[in-house]
């Protein structure tokens, strides 16, 4: 490969490959782990009939980081219980009784 392109070329790949191996592997390793985890969660939803079922491991079979993207944002059940929100503590008046 030097031969052909030159040392002063080879080179300025360095540090391009190096780049490609810091961002590429972790982010090809993130993918791989969500389009799983997403795959999983569509086979296991309890909240989607079978024949959703299907069509989203289909969609996150064939069309990979897209099909898991969309069940993420679409597919997946939505929180059951609300949110829990801040009361706060009552407030006691100098006799003694809460407000």
């Amino acid at each position: 490969m030097l031969a052909v392109i030159g040392t002063g070329a080879a080179l300025l790949l360095i540090p391009l490959i190096i780049l490609a191996l810091l961002i590429g592997v972790p982010l090809v390793l993130f993918l791989m782990i969500f389009w799983i985890w997403m795959l999983v969660s569509a086979i296991q939803n309890k909240g989607l009939t079978d024949g959703e079922k299907t069509g989203w491991v289909l969609a996150i079979v064939f069309f990979h980081f897209l099909g898991s993207l969309l069940y993420f944002f679409i597919g997946r059940p939505k929180r059951k219980t609300p949110l829990l929100t801040y009361l706060p503590p009552p407030v006691i008046q100098p006799s003694g009784k809460s407000v």
